[in-house]
């Protein structure tokens, strides 16, 4: 129960990636915000919570729209009176041949996970600074390794990356932990709509990677994060990809 007590909010959390880290951090102890746009989707996640014994309070609202970041930090502390963890993990990119993209397609990439979690930061702030808690970027391994059918995403990474490394310094000075992390392929409904289970080892030789990720995975890193244990980490981007980053 290394997070008992603490109230977290996590974006995106109702399916892949942002679910397991809900459900982890409940399961160590979390108090935990659940956000998306599909109100069912998050009222299932906080089910699955308090039939664990945990707590969840759960709000749909898109990040894009520039308001519901404070909205949902207000929610947030009308629940449990504090934000001591934030883990901006919302975020959709489009995918496909650059010449395809449109302005649109990239405002619309930029405007979840980039302005969306931009936003929630600010809007946390004062509240993490006076709990001395924790920031969570959920990236991507195209910030670093960027490709051809990822011009969307791997900028929006990249621009995630930058922005850790900057607040960090923030961090620095008002007592909050920040750091980042960047998962590779992840077992996911998005994973699944591009590779058939059958053509997964294909993939796995061709990407040239350990395996296919698994959302607790990641789960767990974030959970290590932000523990006590985890403390050391700051302005960390940590990879998390069964070896596609081949970069120093």
């Amino acid at each position: 129960m290394k997070l008992a007590k603490k109230v977290a909010i996590v974006t995106g959390s109702s399916r892949g990636i942002g679910k397991a880290i809900a459900l982890r951090f409940a399961a160590e102890g979390a108090r935990v915000v659940l956000t998306g746009r599909d109100e069912a989707a998050l009222a299932g996640v906080a089910k699955e919570i308090r039939e664990m014994d945990g707590t969840a309070e759960a709000i749909a609202l898109d990040l894009r729209v520039p308001e519901a970041a404070g909205e949902l930090a207000l929610f947030a502390l009308g629940k449990f009176g504090a934000i001591d963890i934030v883990v901006n993990n919302a975020g959709a990119t489009k995918r496909g041949e650059f010449l395809d993209l449109t302005d649109a397609d990239f405002a619309d990439g930029f405007a979840l996970k980039y302005f969306g979690a931009m936003r929630l930061t600010r809007a946390a702030w004062p509240h993490l600074k006076e709990a001395r808690g924790s920031l969570l970027f959920i990236s991507g391994v195209g910030g670093r390794t960027p490709g051809a059918q990822f011009t969307i995403g791997g900028s929006v990474n990249a621009a995630l990356l930058s922005f850790t490394k900057a607040i960090a310094e923030l961090g620095l000075r008002d007592g909050v932990q920040v750091n980042a992390i960047s998962p590779g392929t992840i077992r996911t409904a998005r994973f699944a709509a591009r590779v058939k289970a059958e053509d997964e080892a294909a993939f796995v030789r061709e990407a040239r990677i350990a395996r296919v990720g698994e959302p607790d995975d990641v789960a767990a890193l974030a959970a290590f994060m932000v523990s006590p244990e985890g403390r050391l980490l700051h302005g960390s981007l940590i990879d998390i990809d069964a070896g596609a980053t081949k970069t120093i």
